[in-house]
This record gives structure tokens, C-alpha cells and sequence, in this order.
């Protein structure tokens, strides 16, 4: 398939926020702008450092407590709910540089990474603690969020 006939997944804000504009000020303004999209970059770096330091932390404390070096389901589970935690991060980080490269909002990719946060939510899901309602509630923002992935990854 052609690029013509592919579906564009991506929202162009490149003439909102160009490196020039006329305006001194609005100039400025876009400059602190993308100032402060590149210290969200930073801090998403340093939060997925952090997280992974977290991820071998939290299998440290379950393989050294009794009885060692077994994980039960709860232990299991907590560290896939770290380990989602960090390539969650790590798509906010991807969503982030995109747009700092491009000017453009990656729509797919954004999608994406909601539908694996809500996943990662799912994943680890204590079905003692939560109500009939929530889980309800969870499971229409994942249909919503997969046909929005399904129809913005569509063919034309």
C-alpha cells in the first residue's frame, strides 16, 4: 500500500509550534514550550531509571523472603505490575521524543500506550478488593480503546 492511500495516524501541530513565528512573543512562548517538553523528556528518563532500579528491587524482596527463590502469584504479578510500569514509561518517553522530533502528536502510539496502561491495570487486578462495577467500568475503557486502535490502524 501506498503512502496516498494510508491512513494518517498522527495529528500535525508543526505550524502551532514551529522553531519561528512573526510574533517576539508568541516566539518566546512556543520556545518555553518546547523547553518544557525537553525537562519532561529528562524527568521521563530519570523516572525510568528509577522504575527499573524499582522492577529489581521488588524481585529482590520476593526470591529473598521465605521461602527463597519462589514467587507465588501475588509475587508474580507485582512484578509484572513493575515491570509494565517501566515500558509504560518508556512509551511516554517515545511519545515525547517523537514530538520533540517532529512537531506531530503520534495518535497510534499515544493510543497504544493508554491500552497497555489499562492492561497493566487489568494484569494486576485484585479481584477481592475491587467491585463488580470497576471492573465493568475498565472493561468498556478497553473496548473503547481497542476500537479506537483498531479504526485509526485501519486500512482505507
Amino acid at each position: 500500500m501506498d503512502n496516498e492511500n494510508k491512513k494518517d495516524t498522527f495529528v500535525d501541530i508543526g505550524h502551532e509550534l514551529t522553531d519561528k513565528v512573526e510574533d517576539p512573543f508568541i516566539d518566546f512562548l512556543h520556545k518555553i514550550i518546547r523547553m518544557a517538553v525537553k525537562v519532561l523528556a529528562t524527568l521521563m528518563v530519570l523516572v525510568i531509571v528509577w522504575g527499573i532500579g524499582d522492577v529489581i528491587y521488588v524481585l529482590y524482596q520476593r526470591l529473598a523472603s521465605p521461602p527463597y527463590l519462589l514467587l507465588n502469584i501475588s509475587d508474580i504479578l507485582a512484578t509484572f505490575g513493575a515491570f509494565l510500569a517501566v515500558l509504560i514509561a518508556i512509551e511516554i518517553f517515545i511519545n515525547i521524543t517523537l514530538y520533540l522530533k517532529t512537531n506531530v502528536i503520534p495518535v497510534r502510539l499515544v493510543v497504544a500506550t493508554a491500552l497497555m496502561a489499562i492492561s497493566r491495570k487489568v494484569i494486576i487486578f485484585d479481584f477481592k478488593e475491587i467491585t463488580p462495577l470497576f471492573v465493568l467500568s475498565t472493561a468498556a475503557v478497553v473496548l473503547a480503546l481497542g476500537i479506537t486502535y483498531w479504526l485509526i490502524t485501519k486500512e482505507t
